[in-house]
């Protein structure tokens, strides 16, 4: 049987076209998850081993991807370290932020086994899951997880008192830092040994910090988690959205594909990120809002892209946003794989 397109192309060989997958792809703008949802809270889709393979192969069955992804969160780390964190319907809520205890790495007990759920959950997706379908599991990244374990949740996003905490007490931030990365690898690497295919770190907030600031307290652990997870013979996708030139800095020795987001124009990104290391992403997930023949306009510049470069997963420039239609989801993924690619 052949290697399903995804793999192949995170192997770097040469397929037909580029295969396709969604950032959040299992919910938001499935009829089937919001079925579901109406049905059951979050967290019991979370955490019931047999309701999360269900919905992480929903995208598979309804949107027709080369490829799931594991539905869970990026706050699973928090919680098994004991911060009194509730999957609520309304989104995460901390009892209690770090930044409000005197000493917040006494506050920190990391107990692994309340993660045992989720890979009871990728066990259950491997016996149901379609045969040549690849499944990506994934991890926040330290400072995106940091940053809400600091302040906690609100409607705002861009963490001033966790980024004014942590330039108040780096030496601090860096233990704190060591501690998520540890627990971070210890769950990447029970995912592979549970049978995924690919892994994913989301740095959603790598844009927050002033890139050289970045780069020196954060890069260290991403590099160890990448090694930790290539160490294990599987692909390393590392997601920094927003840090714009930053990506200049992205070597094989960080990952094996990054993904890009909207801001920077994949053409641009292929000339700034070392040409060792494959390219995901990277349309802007609001132009799914418009109609479709505005979209095709859109996807038929990456045609000349496409034709001749290999190293490519296409994905959004970030997750699926509620209320984006169905039929144009669909119409996405159809587009990339009738779309006539000219590749050798």
């Amino acid at each position: 049987m052949q290697n399903p397109i995804f793999l192949e192309t995170l192997q770097g060989r040469p397929t037909s076209r580029p295969p396709v997958w969604f950032m959040r792809q299992a919910g938001r703008v499935l009829p089937s998850y919001l079925d579901m949802r109406s049905r059951y809270s979050f967290w019991e889709l979370m955490s019931n081993p047999s309701l999360a393979a269900q919905v992480t192969l929903l995208p598979v069955h309804d949107l027709g991807v080369d490829a799931a992804i594991l539905f869970s969160d990026i706050l699973v780390i928090p919680y098994a370290m004991g911060m009194g964190l509730d999957f609520t319907d309304h989104g995460p809520k901390f009892d209690k932020p770090l930044k409000d205890y005197d000493n917040p790495l006494e506050a920190l007990h990391p107990d692994p086994s309340k993660l045992e759920y989720i890979y009871k959950a990728i066990d259950e997706i491997i016996k149901t899951r379609p045969d040549n379908t690849p499944l990506i599991g994934f991890a926040g990244a330290p400072l995106t997880v940091l940053c809400y374990m600091l302040e906690g949740l609100s409607s705002k996003s861009n963490f001033v008192q966790a980024i004014a905490f942590l330039y108040q007490n780096k030496s601090l931030v860096r233990k704190l830092i060591e501690v998520v990365t540890d627990l971070t690898i210890e769950y990447a690497t029970r995912q592979i040994e549970h049978g995924i295919d690919a892994f994913q770190l989301f740095e959603t907030h790598g844009g927050i910090l002033p890139f050289d600031v970045y780069q020196e307290m954060f890069y260290p652990s991403i590099q160890k988690i990448a090694r930790a997870v290539r160490n294990k013979g599987i692909k390393f996708i590392y997601f920094p959205k927003d840090i714009g030139s930053g990506l200049s800095t992205i070597t094989p020795e960080l990952c094996d594909f990054v993904s890009v987001d909207w801001q920077t124009p994949i053409t641009e990104a292929r000339k700034l990120v070392h040409p060792g290391v494959g390219l995901q992403g990277n349309l802007d997930p609001r132009l799914l809002f418009a109609g479709q023949k505005d979209i095709e306009n859109e996807l038929v510049k990456y045609l000349e892209f496409g034709k001749n470069e290999h190293q490519w997963i296409f994905n959004l420039g970030h997750g699926f946003l509620p209320g984006i239609p169905f039929e144009n989801a669909k119409y996405l993924v159809e587009w990339i794989k009738s779309a006539n690619w000219r590749r050798q």
